[in-house]
């Protein structure tokens, strides 16, 4: 039996990946972790993409994994391709769904202002008491204080840039929700495009948010690429 193993995005925990997990599972044999300082997982002594690659590498060291598939959300996405550039014996296909490729200085600004504590708890309270509850016991506002000087970080040094992407040879299916508001299709197509084995896929009816996307037109794809 295949396996897979599902990274979740930023502000994300693997509890996220359960209802995608109990419909793969008759499939392949699936694994989840939790990113250190996400879902209640302490806080590495750095934060950031490169410590998140290195978290999946000693997961599949301490679960015996020599090679596994990996579904990537988000930023989940950016992990596992990173992963593959590092480490490209531990790979086998790669699927990505809603992970943002376009990293500058303008497009890293943009998106660290949307993570600022205080507006999202005067706004948006119901989505404050969400991450305060999936990330206990760590603070949500200090983990938002560093996916936010993470992505400032990518603006400035990109790990995935199209000449990077055009080196990492894996089967990888880029998936792209057709109302995702967060990512571009430009930018998702060109990722596909400049990986040489890469497919672009836009998913019907999917939203950016993993808890409404359409998870059969998800599980569809997967299977499908996978077999």
């Amino acid at each position: 039996m295949r396996k897979i193993l599902l990274l979740h995005g930023a502000l994300g925990s693997e509890t996220q990946m359960e209802p995608l997990a109990e419909l793969l599972q008759n499939d392949v044999e699936v694994f989840t972790l939790d990113f250190s300082g996400h879902g209640g997982a302490s806080f590495a002594a750095a934060f950031g993409i490169e410590t998140f690659t290195a978290e999946v590498l000693d997961f599949l060291d301490e679960n015996g994994l020599e090679t596994v598939d990996i579904f990537g959300y988000s930023m989940g996405g950016y992990v596992a391709l990173n992963l593959a550039r590092l480490h490209p014996e531990r790979v086998g296909k790669i699927v990505t769904l809603a992970t943002k490729f376009d990293w500058t200085p303008e497009s890293a600004e943009r998106e660290s202002k949307m993570l600022n504590p205080e507006k999202i708890e005067a706004k948006i309270p119901a989505f404050a008491d969400l991450l305060r509850v999936r990330h206990s016991p760590n603070d949500w506002k200090v983990l938002l204080k560093k996916t936010a000087d993470m992505m400032l970080e990518l603006g400035q040094r990109p790990l995935l840039t199209p000449a990077i992407l055009s080196k990492i040879p894996h089967p990888a299916l880029i998936c792209l929700g057709d109302s995702d508001q967060m990512v571009s299709l430009v930018e998702t197509y060109q990722a596909a495009d400049a990986l040489p084995n890469g497919q672009f896929e836009l998913l019907v009816q999917t939203p950016h948010p993993i808890e409404k996307v359409n998870l059969d037109t998800l599980v569809l794809a997967t299977r499908s690429f996978l077999s």
